[in-house]
């Protein structure tokens, strides 16, 4: 840990970190809780992201028109997302402003007020967010594939919710939840840019004082089941998802992993983009990418094509991972190198960005983690390993979610028989 990052573990459990980055004028500022729609049962699934909503909509002191004029009266933003696994509440202000920040954060953290009149109003934005999703075919198509990677579990649930869930969602069921979750030992407050460890300490202190002492139990375990979803619309592409078993990110075979992801889908350079969209013209849009869990990990490639194209697409991309299996070459892993390098070192120049990795540090690997010791792990990454990477999931049981004309689509027990061969 340098000198610009200090982390602190109050006797309340909550941790608190920060990073003094010179010659910024401005601090990022965030909540990070260790709860997301994993940690919800079927009946409260949306109830994190329900949460992440009604944080805005008003506490003891604040109502909704109230946080957001405050916030943007000092050109400041403030903002949430809601994952499977996490929940964060953020702020990027000049620095002048960060008590403010830290101030409303709190507020809305430990005072939120969850009105039954907000709870109302906002179920109904909700309910329309869910059918914008299912109405837009290359967003929803992922939700598919995750519930059938992992059938009948918290983890392949959707972060929205469902209709249902949300109807039935109470504010009983928001501020149980929130006690359950939403304590010291759960949750990292950590801030990036023109700020002292001391002085967000003092405001920590002050703010976050109230937050409930309650852990809850942790998500159950995610098992991978896989198999195949398809649903036949009338749209002018049919959007596909292959997927497979991956790693977390503390598996020892995580970098290669990445690695594997940049070079096979990761830009305009790589080997589906070359084959798929520059050879052959089938797609706009083709990548890979990876989404580590705490206990696991999914490797999937995404592609929307016309219905014609389909039935060709899918082949090739197999053979694409069938190759890499036995044909890695020095300069695509040096130029897939580069990359994750260059992203890295690019990202450590944004206040935001380098706040969330460092919450995200502590809450996965339980420390920061030097810059210079994930440079030495790309650079370290080997061909064979990326090839065992390639071999250990492209020969697991593949997920397909298939969403549009997908007539032309080839049969999930097809493609598996041509990645075993």
């Amino acid at each position: 840990m340098t000198d610009a990052i200090q982390l602190t573990r109050l006797p309340s459990g909550l941790t608190v970190v920060s990073e003094t980055m010179p010659r910024v004028e401005t601090v990022s500022i965030g909540a990070y809780v260790d709860a997301g729609a994993r940690h919800e049962t079927a009946p409260e699934n949306g109830v994190s992201h329900f949460l992440e909503h009604m944080a805005f909509k008003g506490t003891a002191k604040r109502d909704a028109a109230a946080i957001a004029r405050e916030i943007e009266n000092v050109g400041g933003h403030i903002n949430a997302y809601t994952s499977r696994e996490n929940t964060a509440f953020y702020c990027k202000v000049l620095k002048e402003d960060t008590r403010l920040a830290a101030d409303i954060i709190g507020d809305i953290l430990c005072h939120s007020a969850c009105d039954k009149e907000e709870v109302e109003r906002e179920r109904g934005v909700i309910l329309q967010e869910i059918g914008q999703a299912n109405d837009t075919p290359d967003d929803i198509v992922f939700d598919h594939f995750q519930s059938t990677a992992y059938a009948s579990q918290a983890i392949g649930r959707p972060v929205l919710g469902t209709e249902e869930s949300i109807k039935a969602m109470s504010r009983e069921a928001l501020t149980g939840y929130m006690r359950r979750h939403y304590g010291h030992r759960r949750m990292v407050v950590a801030a990036a840019g023109a700020i002292e460890h001391a002085d967000l300490l003092d405001m920590v202190r002050t703010h976050f004082a109230d937050l409930p002492e309650a852990v809850a139990a942790e998500a159950e375990g995610a098992r991978y089941t896989g198999g195949e979803f398809r649903e036949d619309r009338e749209l002018d592409q049919v959007h596909l998802v292959l997927g497979f078993p991956s790693v977390s990110a503390t598996d020892a075979m995580h970098m290669p992993t990445q690695i594997l992801s940049t070079l096979l889908g990761g830009g305009m350079s790589s080997r589906l983009f070359q084959e798929i969209r520059e050879k052959r013209g089938l797609v706009y849009s083709v990548y890979s990418f990876v989404s580590p869990f705490a206990d696991g990990g999914i490797f999937a490639v995404y592609a929307g094509t016309g219905e014609d194209q389909a039935e060709e697409l899918v082949p090739v991309a197999v053979e694409e991972l069938r190759r890499v299996q036995r044909d890695v070459t020095q300069d695509e892993l040096d130029r897939a190198k580069a990359q994750l390098r260059a992203s890295l070192l690019m990202s450590l120049e944004s206040t935001g960005s380098r706040c969330e990795q460092l919450a995200r540090q502590l809450q996965v690997h339980g420390r920061i983690i030097p810059v210079e010791e994930t440079k030495a792990k790309i650079a370290a990454v080997t061909i064979e390993q990326v090839q065992q990477a390639a071999a250990r999931m492209f020969r697991a049981t593949p997920t397909l979610a298939a969403l549009g004309p997908a007539g032309k689509v080839p049969a999930l027990p097809a493609i598996a028989e041509k990645l075993a061969a």
